[in-house]
Order: structure tokens, then C-alpha cells, then sequence
């Protein structure tokens, strides 16, 4: 399920930067790749509170470490994604 929710919310973030590019109203896509990102996070919450319950510890070992730095580095690469269309905006009133 996280698979599909972060390939959602890569698509909203095309399609965020590209509405943006056209001169269209951009913002629903910003919202919906930043909201599909929190969705991510939580389904990967969810995967890793299946394992502790499973008491799967080989692969909480196994997949945690690195997927805690893979996480952290594609929310932020989302957020900054999603956010330059309004930095653009608001660099181009002034």
C-alpha cells in the first residue's frame, strides 16, 4: 500500500511543477503531493507496527536504518518540490 500512496504523491508533485510551469492553478496539487507524502509516512508507520507485533525483530533490523534515512530524505525532497512553485510566485511579486 505505501508503494502506491508515494508513487501518488510523486505524480501530484509532476503534476504540481507542471501546472505551475503552464501558468495554471497549482495548488490543489501541491496540497494532494504533500498530503499523499503524510500518507506515506503513515502506511510506513503502519508496516513497522506490523513487524513489532509480528515480533519480526530480523527485519525491523533489517529495513529500519535504512529506511529511516530513505524517508527523512524524500519528505524533505517533497516538501521542497511542492513548496517552489510558491517561492517562485513570491519571488516574481517582488
Amino acid at each position: 500500500m505505501w508503494l502506491i500512496i508515494g508513487l501518488i504523491a510523486i505524480v501530484a508533485t509532476f503534476i504540481n511543477l507542471f501546472m505551475y510551469s503552464k501558468g495554471k492553478d497549482y495548488k490543489l496539487a501541491m496540497a494532494m503531493g504533500l498530503s499523499f507524502t503524510a500518507l506515506t509516512l503513515c502506511t510506513e508507520y503502519s508496516l513497522v507496527l506490523d513487524w513489532v507485533e509480528a515480533r519480526d525483530w530480523a527485519a525491523l533490523e533489517d529495513v529500519v536504518p535504512g529506511m529511516e534515512r530513505a524517508l527523512w530524505f524524500l519528505t524533505m525532497v517533497s516538501i521542497f518540490l511542492n513548496i517552489i512553485p510558491l517561492l517562485l510566485e513570491r519571488k516574481g511579486k517582488k
